[in-house]
């Protein structure tokens, strides 16, 4: 994992200049000491009693303005519109929040991202076509938060904390760090802490100083968690003076146990307690309560911003209208092939700069040192690259004139890298090419917000398939699970990369071992509680802790 180059904090902020024509006080010398925190300056005034008539006389005519719109709205019948596609039906009853903000209820049911409607497969469709389109079997499994009463019971306290605070620091990139976030809400209610708002660290790669707000929805995040978490976006003032140790070092696998004691008497004692460095640190295996409070911040609480989504629907509507589309994340990137240790496939010249690149920075390669490039293609450690990926959805069944949608950022290499999936799909689109003018300006050079927008449209198409797995792989899978099991092709990377080379077999046996090494690996239910459990999350494998047969219901509730 790259360090990162660079900590700031999503919970600092400048005062505002106000507050340079105020005397220093104590509380700002306390801030003096802790700079790095944002805190909500307050300050009070005198008002004339007059002025106070006036504001009820306001608040009067608003009240009865908004009480004469009821009256014609409610009289109005709503015409049906293309959200209508995206609600839940009515068969699946929400269950609300009793700690709402201001009463108002928390729908769980509402708050995750809706797929588009699956597309009727056309009369014109091949047998084989229809099949590749086709939707997995959810055999179903529905979404199933339903915490225990013990559970329901500690968060009458845990919800209302305001002595311990959990800092974390997530690093990576968009994906990863949602994977931390998270484990840090676990975290915090682990330790029966208030969360302050994450801080997103600059990653060397990635590049991105965007803070916690400018991707994610903070007001949805608190107000999804009010009943499992408090949600602060910054320290009282009361603990400004504290001085907590960073800890960015934790083994893997912890246990809810281990969090306590290591941590516990030190939150006491300081009242904070700042973690960072936590990527699959916690253990995969936790409490079921625990389990789906993950589930619930990655797939309800975890909401990118209103632009941001806005965005991203539009984009995919924009795939969506003219018919079914295939979204591939193809992890070709010049830091994916530095990290593999693969060959690029591109030629002499470009294995040659990433050669120079990892004996420079050997740190770099990750994982199984003692293998050569070759050993590691034959054991299926290395991304499939555009032409092995056409060759595998064309051997599926897709066809030629179907919608792909490229997420990711520029391949290494770029035209050249990509010219054998185009040759085979020529209606090759990415966001930029989805774009109006105009739509993209506000997020050039912002790394985290592009992923966001291919997120969505990823999330939001027909068939998913990632190149190579890794974080957005990994969170696609369980999204899109949770969301009723919709298409995605886990490609067998050893066993395909053989039968790519072998110049011997046909297209048409070649389609046929495709599809039968891939029938249950389309984005059927597969769940987590297995031999391999240790090492499957819950996030992306929901079954059976956060999916359950249920008949039509689904069990959504706080």
């Amino acid at each position: 994992m790259a360090r990162p180059s660079n900590i700031k904090s999503s919970f600092i902020k400048t005062p505002s200049p106000f507050f340079t024509f105020l005397p220093v006080s104590p509380f700002q010398k306390q801030l003096n000491k802790f700079p790095y925190l944002r805190i909500h300056m307050p300050y009070s005034s005198s008002r004339p009693r007059s002025y106070l008539f006036v504001f009820f006389l306001l608040i009067l005519l608003s009240l009865l303005g908004l009480s004469l719109l009821r009256l014609v709205s409610v009289s109005q019948k709503p015409s049906p519109s293309f959200l209508t596609l995206l609600s839940p039906p009515p068969s699946h009853p929400p269950f609300a929040s009793p700690y709402s903000k201001n009463h108002e209820p928390v729908v769980l049911s509402r708050s995750a991202t809706m797929p588009l409607p699956a597309h009727p497969v056309s009369g014109n469709a091949t047998a084989e076509e229809a099949e590749f389109w086709a939707q997995p079997d959810g055999e179903g499994y529905r979404p199933c938060l339903d915490f225990t009463i013990q559970y329901r019971k500690a968060s009458a306290k845990i919800s209302k904390e305001k002595q311990k605070f959990l800092v974390v620091v997530v690093l990576g990139g968009l994906n990863q760090q949602k994977i931390q976030i998270v484990d840090a809400v676990v975290i915090a209610r682990i330790l029966e802490a208030a969360l302050v708002v994450p801080v997103l660290a600059v990653d060397q790669i990635w590049e991105d100083e965007s803070e916690f707000s400018e991707i994610f929805d903070v007001d949805h995040f608190k107000r999804t968690l009010q009943a499992d978490v408090r949600v602060v976006s910054s320290l009282p003032s009361t603990h400004l003076g504290s001085k907590p140790t960073i800890h960015r070092q934790m083994p893997y696998n912890v246990s809810p146990h281990w969090i306590r004691t290591k941590f516990l008497k030190e939150l006491n004692r300081g009242g904070v307690l700042i973690l960072s460095g936590m990527y699959s640190k916690l253990s995969k295996n936790l409490p079921l309560d625990l389990q789906k409070l993950r589930c619930k911040v990655a797939f309800h609480a975890l909401r990118f911003v209103s632009p941001i989504q806005e965005l991203g629907h539009k984009f995919a509507r924009r795939l969506w209208i003219k018919g079914p589309y295939i979204a591939l994340h193809l992890r070709l990137e010049k830091d994916v092939w530095v990290r593999s240790g693969c060959l690029t496939g591109l030629g002499l010249e470009h294995d040659d700069i990433m050669r120079k690149i990892r004996e420079s920075q050997p740190q770099l390669l990750t994982d199984r040192l003692n293998m050569t490039s070759t050993q590691r293609r034959l054991a299926g450690l290395c991304p499939l690259n555009a032409l092995q990926v056409a060759r595998l959805i064309k051997a599926l069944g897709a066809p030629r004139t179907a919608q792909v949608y490229r997420a990711g950022r520029e391949p290494f290499g770029g035209a050249q890298t990509l010219q054998g999936l185009v040759e085979e799909f020529p209606n090759v689109v990415t966001k930029e090419m989805l774009a109006r003018e105009g739509e993209l300006s506000p997020y050039i050079n912002r790394s985290s917000a592009m992923a966001a927008l291919d997120y969505i449209v990823s999330l939001r198409s027909d068939v998913f398939l990632p190149s190579n797995g890794g974080n957005m792989g990994s969170t696609m899978q369980g999204h899109r699970a949770y969301l009723g099991h919709r298409k995605f092709v886990k490609p067998n990377h050893r066993g395909i990369v053989g039968l790519l080379e072998d110049t011997s077999i046909s297209e048409a046996e070649f389609s046929s071992i495709m599809k039968k090494m891939h029938r249950r690996h389309q984005g059927q239910p597969e769940k987590r509680t297995n031999e391999r459990s240790s090492s499957r999350g819950v996030t992306a494998y929901p079954v059976p802790e956060c999916m359950c047969r249920h008949g039509n219901r689904s069990l959504l509730r706080s």
